[in-house]
């Protein structure tokens, strides 16, 4: 029975890739072929923006242990550079504006993780607060950055990549699953390296990192800037395959506390945990739509939905901190570990 179980251990990581892949085949080759319109433009493309957004807070927060409110801020930078590269640079491919976009958001993170340097905890939460009102202070007082819009809201440019237009909800899907599949496989990347390491033994105990050799000042500022640069891109899914309108009301202060429930509810340091999170979060106001309407018929208008959905969502929150604080990829984990457990005493 021992060795039964040592074996089953030492195959879960080539199971767990091999799930991998053919979760994304799946994705690539049987969704767009059996998902219907609703299925794309409600839940699949703001589920994978989300939770590219909730991968880039979660090596910030989770890893790094920086606390941030700023997220939809740096999403706002993403959306509104890309448009503005894209618009004003003649012949540069949308791909290049997106990575451009990134280097933008992620040169205004380091600016507004400098405080990380001194602060720590609430009061650096309360500092990346900042962030997020003086980025929409600014995109919405400055005309240039809309255009000159009058209303200050855009239209997105098409989605281009490699030559090839992606039009339709299957086509901004494939866009949006693309750009999410490459930045998190990076990201899975980077916090399994000696960098993830180094974020971790920060988040840990900051005079421990600096006596084993931690460059600490560094390392906060790298986490600030790499986070920065996923949110802004999945900022520019929000906006461009999703919206596809740019405007500041996209990002608002409710946008940010939404990315942070995210890690919260999906886990804490953990890539699949953002995914978790995001699922709940885009499926939890559809069930509940659902549901209500079913018990309660035409009482359950959407001002009784818009309440409901944060009070249900707020316990939800308070019952993973109390009962299982490393969120749902912890949860997934327990069971997966019961079930190998069940199938080697089975053996």
């Amino acid at each position: 029975m021992t060795v039964v179980t040592a074996d089953l251990h030492s195959v879960q990581p080539t199971y767990r890739w091999l799930a991998l892949v053919v979760l994304i085949a799946i994705a690539y080759l049987v969704v767009p072929f059996i998902g219907s319109t609703y299925l794309y433009e409600a839940i699949l493309v703001p589920f994978l923006a989300l939770s590219l957004a909730g991968v880039g807070l979660n090596l910030l927060t989770g890893y790094a242990g920086q606390v941030s409110l700023g997220s939809a801020a740096f999403m706002a930078v993403g959306a509104f550079a890309a448009y503005n590269f894209n618009l004003r640079v003649d012949g540069l491919p949308l791909i290049v504006s997106i990575l451009l976009a990134g280097l933008c958001a992620a040169a205004v993170g380091i600016v507004f993780g400098l405080p990380s340097l001194r602060l720590r905890g609430f009061y650096l939460a309360v500092s990346t607060l900042a962030a997020q009102f003086f980025v929409q202070w600014g995109l919405t007082k400055f005309g240039w950055f809309s255009n000159d819009s009058a209303s200050g809201v855009i239209d997105a440019p098409p989605l281009m990549l490699a030559g090839v237009e992606f039009t339709g909800p299957v086509g901004r899907y494939l866009f949006s699953l693309t750009i999410v599949v490459v930045l998190t496989f990076l990201a899975h990347r980077l916090a399994t390296s000696q960098t993830g390491r180094n974020f971790i033994a920060v988040r840990d105990n900051e005079t421990a990192a600096r006596i084993i050799g931690v460059p600490v000042l560094k390392t906060k500022l790298l986490a600030f800037a790499i986070s920065s640069f996923i949110i802004a891109v999945a900022g520019v899914l929000w906006a461009f395959a999703y919206l596809r309108t740019v405007e500041p009301a996209g990002f608002n202060l409710d946008r940010s506390f939404q990315i942070l429930f995210i890690i919260i509810i999906g886990g804490l340091a953990s890539i699949r945990g953002a995914f978790f999170g995001a699922a709940l979060i885009v499926v939890f106001p559809l069930v509940l739509s659902r549901l209500g309407s079913f018990l309660l018929g035409d009482l359950f208008d959407s001002g009784v939905l818009d309440m409901s959905q944060h009070i249900v969502l707020g316990a939800l929150i308070i019952l993973f901190l109390i009962l299982e604080p490393d969120g749902l990829s912890s949860l997934w984990g327990k069971i997966r570990r019961r079930f190998g457990s069940a199938v080697g005493r089975a053996a």
